[in-house]
């Protein structure tokens, strides 16, 4: 697995970042992939540790150290054959994922682990640089039609896969442009849009037809659940046209703030502010455009979404940015020994904190406050937690001025009622009811209907969607079919 001792010669070799002065002036992607010498060093890096962690830590099963070794014998062909075989998106995932294989690399229990995740990126750039992504067409149809609802990274998946082993799919997407929250969701200069039109490019090559604007619900929806689509087909129509049904949309009911003031303009979920900047920087007008020009924000919640507000607020110009957790403030470093090769809870500084923000832990929102229906300030206090419960610190209160807040708490479950107009029992978090194991995987208490993604598992990683709809996409295949050679 890459040099013998090549773990014991070289240190790990980090991706560059354009500087956060020049980067936060336009929306492009800011990262420089590793030369290839840089790569083949990292993969050098590789030990051959026995049992290799890392395969497991990745949700989809990356072949890592075989990857690994091809990279550090420059043998790239070979290594996006091995990529491809596990994930059909390697430059989403090489992008934006956060690598939990790293966590899990044997290498990181006392050192720093292999920098897997720039591997993987520099193999895909290359492989696309050099025409080796290809369209894998199906050598012999098999007259079966599948739907596909949502063309986030699940349903893409799925739709690949299917296309592949012969089956019609159809992808269905309310949104004008297919991604789903890759679109939307995602800032561009964390993974520029570009990336997903010549996947689709591909997958259309591959059979797989693609209907945007398309609301799979049926009438009597609210607007901003149908997001603008100019058309709507009901469950039951749907299932009456194909022969099989995968719904892979995403869970997108955010967590709100029940909070005194929570009404006054100026408040506003992650998912309202960060898809219009994503639309304007496709060419669209949107009017009346969330905007953090000048003003004082405040975002609530520390993860990637929080993360995502803080780079396009600096990008805006916003005369400051604060971002407030509710959990106390992680260490900096993780006690290895105690956590591997599971992940660790541990500070991380993402590129937009760089960029300009203050950060501030164990703080709890009481109320927000301002006038003529405008936010002015959010009134917070601090918390500490005993025995796994939260507990406000005595005379903690303090107050910031605000302009503009930003709830990126996390989400809780699918939009409601769409899975209810399938008909599809949920689980107590209001996602879809379905096992990921034996003869029924990911097939719902519905009649053709199989669920995959964030609307079945709740909230989670691309990495974690793409698995899901590939492994959906077998056990469709299998329904379908009566067997199976699609991998999982």
């Amino acid at each position: 697995m890459g040099k013998a001792t090549g773990f014991l010669e070289f240190e790990r070799r980090n991706e560059t970042y354009e500087p956060s002065q020049a980067r936060v002036k336009h929306y492009k992607e800011f990262v420089f992939a590793l030369s290839d010498e840089d790569a083949k060093i990292q993969g050098a890096r590789c030990m051959d540790c026995g049992i290799p962690f890392c395969n497991n830590g990745c949700p989809v099963n990356n072949v890592i150290p075989d990857f690994n070794d091809l990279v550090y014998r420059q043998d790239w062909k070979a290594a996006i054959e091995v990529l491809h075989s596990t994930n059909n998106f390697p430059e989403f995932t090489g992008r934006i994922c956060p690598a939990p294989c790293e966590a899990a690399c044997t290498l990181n229990i006392n050192d720093d682990a292999v920098g897997i995740k720039s591997i993987e990126h520099a193999i895909i750039d290359k492989a696309w640089k050099e025409g080796w992504v290809e369209p894998q067409p199906a050598k012999h149809k098999t007259g079966k039609k599948v739907a596909v609802v949502g063309s986030g990274p699940a349903g893409l998946a799925a739709a690949q896969q299917l296309a592949r082993a012969g089956h019609a799919v159809t992808v269905f997407e309310k949104n004008d442009r297919a991604g789903g929250l890759l679109r939307y969701g995602i800032p561009d200069f964390k993974m520029e849009k570009g990336l997903i039109d010549r996947r689709i490019e591909q997958m259309e090559l591959e059979g797989v037809s693609f209907r945007t604007s398309v609301f799979i619900g049926g009438e009597g929806f609210p607007a901003h659940v149908q997001n603008g689509a100019r058309e709507t087909i009901s469950p039951k129509d749907l299932r009456a046209e194909f022969d099989a049904v995968v719904i892979a949309g995403g869970a997108e009911m955010p967590r709100d703030l029940p909070v005194p003031g929570r009404e006054l303009s100026g408040t506003y979920f992650a998912m309202e502010f960060l898809p219009q900047q994503n639309k304007v920087n496709a060419g669209d007008v949107v009017q009346d455009q969330l905007k953090a020009t000048g003003k004082h924000v405040i975002v609530i919640g520390g993860g990637d979404t929080g993360s995502d507000c803080v780079g396009t607020s600096n990008r805006h110009g916003a005369a400051s940015v604060m971002q407030f957790e509710l959990l106390p403030q992680p260490p900096e470093e993780e006690n290895k020994p105690m956590v591997w090769p599971y992940w660790p809870i541990k500070l991380r500084t993402s590129s937009s904190h760089e960029e300009g923000c203050s950060r501030d832990w164990a703080v709890a929102t009481k109320r927000l406050e301002g006038s003529n229906g405008k936010i002015e300030k959010l009134i917070a206090a601090r918390v500490e937690w005993k025995d796994g419960k939260m507990q406000e610190v005595p005379g903690s209160e303090f107050e910031m001025k605000a302009d503009l807040v930003l709830l990126a708490m996390g989400f809780v479950s699918p939009v409601g009622g769409v899975l209810d107009a399938f008909g599809v029992e949920k689980d107590a978090r209001g996602n879809a009811r379905a096992s990921t194991e034996g003869d029924k995987a990911y097939y719902t208490n519905v009649d053709k209907v199989f669920a995959a993604g964030d609307m079945r598992r709740g909230q989670s990683l691309v990495v974690w969607a793409i698995r899901e709809g590939r492994q959906a996409a077998r056990a469709v295949d299998a329904y379908l079919m009566g067997s199976t050679e699609l991998p999982r």
